[in-house]
């Protein structure tokens, strides 16, 4: 494993076939829709006459359906291989998105919406074991390959969303469906066939998996950090009163953040503070930011240095729940991450429908306040399992067993933020050392 490792670190990142860029291609327009939708959220409301409640519901109907669709998503990949699930996850996306253009009700994009959730579950949950299976240039350099797309994606997404909504709110949609059907043929050009595991995952494995403590207290940390960084990212574009191009520019300072702090920032604070420290560090940090936004939301500059800065604790958070989930979870680490998944997501989805709910019965503040406090019971929920984050940190699972060991890693399903880069599966991992 090490020998292996330190022969990869001395590998470029570029030096891999054209297959893992093909998919990395699609990772950046996947990891693109996250903040795509939001500098036309306005625009949508007074075009289509509706109201800011109705049109949050684009993340609603994505992200439940994400959610649900994560359950079987290693049912399907353990039964008809990585590449085909990947190829039908791209081609569900590329239908939905552009069905999602040519609609011409928020009813119908929120509908196809939902449908775009379903390919993306399936996208996701195979697009980094894909990459780590066909890379030849070093799997450490994949997995920063990965990374890299990963935030370029999070980042470009509000602006590419900002730009062509600008010229009309149709032009996201059609965008993400063109990209991906290049990615789509390139996939199926490019990629190799991939095996199909020797061992079908049921379909029960990942809600058993929630038995285990300490993946249920990270997933309801998550659920509830989720409830406030989805109201936020679903309601703050209305009280800006931007254009979709200056929307756009928001959210991608607020999406360089959470790269730049995904990728440098969480590893050097968990390296000085430890998990549980750094991650109760950037949640407070967090409820503080939707605090200010929701007693100052009429105050635009403060609203806009708020969302812009909430990109800090994201990405920190990002970063560091989902390595702790892959360490303290004793079930295979593909199941794990659905089980994971499906909890988190549909923290994401509901926010913003509760959050239109609250709009209408109270005021736009009152999402925000409940956000913030959604996040400080995260603090209250993730104290709980203090020790076992102390344990993870060590090295250690939640019995003093250690962790870790080639037979122990079984891999991941990446979620839509990435995933741990120490998550590998060993059976990939002995093909590629084979190779070499």
């Amino acid at each position: 494993m090490s020998a292996h490792g330190a022969t990869s670190e001395k590998t470029s990142m570029f030096a891999q076939p054209k297959a893992v860029y093909a998919v990395a291609f699609a990772c950046v327009v996947s990891f693109m829709g996250i903040g795509l939708v939001d500098p036309i959220l306005p625009a949508l409301s007074s075009q289509l006459d509706a109201s800011p409640s109705q049109v949050t519901l684009l993340f609603t109907s994505y992200l439940v359906v994400t959610a649900v669709a994560m359950l079987g998503t290693n049912w399907v990949s353990s039964r008809i291989g990585a590449k085909k699930t990947l190829i039908t996850g791209l081609a569900i996306i590329v239908v939905f998105a552009a069905l999602a253009g040519l609609s011409d009700s928020v009813g119908g994009i929120v509908g196809f919406r939902a449908g775009w959730g379903l390919g993306n579950a399936l996208f996701i949950a195979t697009s980094l074991a894909v990459i780590v299976a066909s890379a030849s240039g070093g799997f450490a350099g994949a997995i920063v390959l990965y990374e890299a797309a990963l935030g370029l994606g999070i980042a470009a997404g509000p602006l590419v969303g900002g730009l062509l909504g600008s010229v009309s709110w149709r032009g996201p949609f059609f965008g993400v469906s063109a990209l991906m059907a290049i990615a789509l043929v390139a996939t199926v050009v490019l990629l190799d066939p991939t095996p199909t595991p020797a061992r079908p995952t049921p379909l029960s494995a990942p809600l058993k998996a929630l038995r285990h403590r300490g993946l249920l207290t990270m997933a309801i940390t998550a659920l509830l950090y989720n409830w406030g960084f989805f109201t936020m990212l679903g309601y703050a574009p209305f009280p800006m009163e931007l254009s979709a191009i200056q929307l756009g520019f928001v959210f991608f300072g607020w999406g360089l953040l959470v790269a730049l702090f995904s990728v440098a920032g969480a590893p050097r604070l968990q390296a000085r503070f430890g998990t549980a420290r750094s991650l109760y560090g950037a949640l407070t940090f967090f409820a503080v930011l939707l605090l200010l936004i929701a007693l100052f939301t009429d105050t635009r500059w403060v609203l806009i240095a708020s969302v812009v800065a909430a990109g800090i604790p994201i990405g920190i958070n990002n970063t560091l729940t989902t390595q702790a989930v892959m360490l303290v979870s004793p079930v295979e680490r593909p199941v794990a991450s659905a089980a994971y998944g499906f909890v988190r997501f549909l923290g994401g989805g509901l926010a913003p429908f509760v959050a239109g709910k609250l709009v209408d019965a109270f005021d736009i503040h009152v999402p925000f306040f409940v956000g913030a406090a959604t996040v400080l019971a995260a603090v209250a929920v993730l104290s709980t399992g203090h020790r076992m984050l102390a344990r993870a940190d060590a090295g250690l699972d939640e019995d003093g067993h250690p962790v870790g060991a080639a037979d122990e890693v079984a891999g991941e399903v990446a979620d839509e933020f990435g995933g741990a880069p120490a998550a590998i599966d060993g059976e990939v991992e002995a093909e590629l050392t084979h190779r070499r």
